[in-house]
């Protein structure tokens, strides 16, 4: 619910922003971290592993 004061519109953190950050950002965080990780190691393999 939307308050006013002074003519302002005064809002919670959660109302401001819309909605809550869910598990959605930890899972593209893990999986962006674990193909960087992968693609480490295919290029290692590719280029330095004889």
């Amino acid at each position: 619910m939307v308050k006013r004061e002074n003519g302002r519109i005064v809002e919670t953190a959660m109302e401001a922003r819309g909605a809550e950050r869910g598990p959605t950002v930890r899972n593209v965080l893990v999986a962006g971290t674990g193909l960087v990780v992968a693609a480490f190691v295919i290029v290692y393999l590719v280029y330095f592993a004889t």
